[in-house]
C-alpha cells in the first residue's frame, strides 16, 4: 500500500513552499557528482562544496548535476537559490509522493516522473521519484537514493559516442528521459513472462498461493499504469514548447520518445487485461476441479444408493419362523451369497451404463 500512498502529514498546515522532505525514513547523505563537457572536452568530478557547483551556471559548456539523497532540505534550498528555482518547485523536489507532471517557466523547465525498477527477489515493481531542472545550458537531476539507470548516459558522454557531446543540454534531458522510459519496457518484458507462464499452470494448478500471485501482479500494473499514464501529456507538452530551452533539432527526438510512451502505455493495457483474465481462469479451473470432485461422489453415491436399498431390506428383523411370508430368503442354503451376487451385478451394470453414456 505504501507504493500508492505516501504520508503527507508533515507539510499539513505549512505556508506553501516550506521545504520539508517527504519520503523513506531511510536517511543517505546527499552526494553530488558533475559531468560538464562540450565536443572537445569532458570533466566528470563528485563535488564536497556546494558553493563549487555556482560557476557552472553560466558555464557556455553542457553540465549534468546529480544529486543522490535529497532528504537535506538545505542543500536543495542552497541550489535552488542559486539556479533562480521556485520555492513550489522545491518543495514538489522533496515530497516524493508527487504525480508525474511537467512544468515550464520563464527560466526553466522542471519534470518529475518515476524511475521504475522490478525487484526479482521480491518480485514487484518499485519505484524511485526523479525530477529535472533544465536551465539554460544545464540539467539538474535530484534522485531518492544512489544508483540510477543513466549509466548508458554517462558512457556515451565519456566516450564521445553518437551526437550526445555536439549537442545542448535539451539533448541530455532526452536521452535521460530515453533512459527510464527504456527501463519500462525491461519491467514489461518481465512481468510478460511472468503471466505468461502463470497463465499455463492456472489451468492445470490453481492453488491459492496463485491467487495471492495473480493479486500482486493486478497491484503491479496499477502502479505501473500510475506511474507511465501521465508520461504522455509530459512528453507532448515539451514538443509543443515555444521555450528557447528547447531546441527544434530535438522535437524529432520527443516524437520518439512519444511514441515509445504510447506503446508502453498499450502493453501496461493488454497485460492488466491478462492479468484481469488470469483471474477468471483461476476461478473456472476452481470450478472445474470442484466439479469433478462432485462428478466422482455423485457417481459414487449412486452405485451405492440401490447397494444399500437391498442391504436394507435383509438387515430387517422379521421372524421367519413365525410366518413362512417373513423373509424365507433367510432359510436358503444360499442365500448370502446370492444377495452379494444380485448387488455385484447391479454394480456392474450401472458403470456399464455410466461409461456408454459418457458419465464417468
Amino acid at each position: 500500500m505504501s507504493r500508492f500512498i505516501k504520508k503527507v502529514s508533515k507539510t499539513a498546515g505549512l505556508i506553501p513552499g516550506s521545504l520539508v522532505y517527504v519520503g523513506d525514513k531511510t536517511q543517505i547523505k546527499s552526494k553530488i557528482t558533475v559531468i560538464d563537457y562540450d565536443q572537445d572536452n569532458f570533466t566528470e568530478k563528485t563535488i564536497e562544496n556546494i558553493e563549487d557547483l555556482f560557476p557552472f551556471k553560466d558555464s557556455p559548456t553542457v553540465t549534468w548535476i546529480n544529486i543522490d539523497g535529497i532528504n537535506d532540505a538545505s542543500l536543495i534550498e542552497k541550489i535552488g537559490n542559486h539556479f533562480n528555482i521556485h520555492h513550489l518547485i522545491l518543495e514538489d523536489i522533496l515530497n516524493t509522493a508527487q504525480r508525474p507532471k511537467f512544468e515550464e517557466f520563464d527560466n526553466f523547465i522542471f519534470i518529475v516522473l518515476k524511475m521504475l525498477y522490478y525487484n526479482k527477489t521480491e518480485e514487484e515493481v518499485q519505484s524511485e521519484q526523479v525530477s529535472f531542472i533544465i536551465v539554460s545550458n544545464c540539467v539538474i537531476s535530484f534522485q531518492e537514493k544512489v544508483g540510477d539507470v543513466f549509466d548508458p548516459i554517462r558512457e556515451r558522454i565519456r566516450n564521445a559516442k553518437g551526437r550526445i557531446r555536439k549537442t545542448k543540454a535539451d539533448y541530455l534531458l532526452y536521452g535521460l528521459l530515453d533512459c527510464i522510459i527504456d527501463t519500462y519496457f525491461l519491467i514489461l518484458e518481465n512481468l510478460g513472462e511472468k503471466i505468461e507462464l502463470m497463465e499455463e499452470d492456472l489451468v492445470t494448478k490453481p492453488t491459492p498461493e496463485k491467487l495471492k500471485q495473480i493479486q500482486s501482479l493486478k497491484s503491479d500494473m496499477i502502479f505501473l499504469r500510475k506511474s507511465v499514464w501521465p508520461l504522455r501529456e509530459i512528453i507532448s507538452g515539451l514538443e509543443r514548447m515555444e521555450s528557447g530551452l528547447i531546441n527544434e533539432s530535438t522535437f524529432i527526438y520527443l516524437r520518439d520518445l512519444y511514441d515509445h510512451t504510447i506503446q508502453v502505455i498499450d502493453s501496461i493495457e493488454s497485460l492488466r487485461d491478462m492479468t484481469s483474465g488470469m483471474l477468471d481462469i483461476y476461478i473456472s479451473s476452481i470450478s472445474n476441479k470442484m466439479n469433478e470432485v462432485m462428478k466422482v461422489l455423485t457417481i459414487i453415491a449412486t452405485i451405492f444408493i440401490p447397494l444399500t436399498f437391498i442391504a436394507g431390506i435383509y438387515g430387517m428383523n422379521f421372524n421367519p419362523e413365525v410366518s413362512r411370508f417373513n423373509m424365507p430368503e433367510l432359510n436358503w442354503r444360499y442365500g448370502y451369497f446370492g444377495v452379494w451376487v444380485v448387488m455385484i451385478i447391479v454394480a456392474l451394470v450401472m458403470v456399464i451404463y455410466f461409461k456408454r453414456k459418457k458419465w464417468m
